[in-house]
C-alpha cells in the first residue's frame, strides 16, 4: 500500500519494485504482476502504476513487449550500457534530466495552446480601431 510520505505513490512503487528486483524476488525475464494486480495490491489507480513502470522503463530496469507484459530487465544488459564518468548518481541525474525535460516542453505546448485560444477569444481589434495609429 502507498504511505502517505509526502513521496508521490508512483515513486514509492517504483522503489518497492526496484527492490524486489536488486534483492532478487523479481528476477531477469519474469513478468511483473499485471497493471490490475499492482493497483489491487498497492491500493492506486492505474495511472499511478503505469507512471511507476514508466520510471522504471526510463532506468532500464523493466523492459516492455506489446501485447505481451512487461518484463524485468536482464541487470547485465543494463550495467553495459554507457554511463558517465561520475557514477551512479549521474545516471539519477540523467533520469532527472530526462523528466525536466519533458516537463519543459509539455509547459511550452501548454502555454502555445493557450496562446491560440487567447488569440481566437480575443481577437486583436483592426488596425484602424486601435488608438495612437
Amino acid at each position: 500500500m502507498v504511505k502517505r510520505t509526502g513521496r508521490p505513490g508512483y515513486l514509492q512503487i517504483a522503489d518497492d519494485l526496484r527492490k524486489q528486483i536488486t534483492g532478487g524476488q523479481l528476477e531477469p525475464g519474469q513478468s511483473l504482476p499485471s497493471t490490475a494486480q499492482l493497483c489491487a495490491e498497492y491500493e492506486v489507480s492505474a495511472g499511478v502504476v503505469k507512471a511507476a513502470i514508466s520510471v522504471l522503463r526510463t532506468e532500464g530496469a523493466v523492459i516492455g513487449q506489446q501485447g505481451k507484459g512487461v518484463f524485468v530487465r536482464d541487470q547485465s544488459d543494463t550495467d553495459a550500457r554507457p554511463t558517465s564518468q561520475a557514477g551512479p548518481a549521474a545516471d539519477g541525474d540523467d533520469v532527472t534530466m530526462k523528466q525536466l525535460t519533458e516537463v519543459l516542453a509539455a509547459v511550452r505546448d501548454l502555454g502555445e495552446r493557450v496562446a491560440r485560444i487567447e488569440r481566437s477569444v480575443f481577437p486583436e481589434p483592426p488596425p484602424a480601431d486601435r488608438p495612437g495609429k
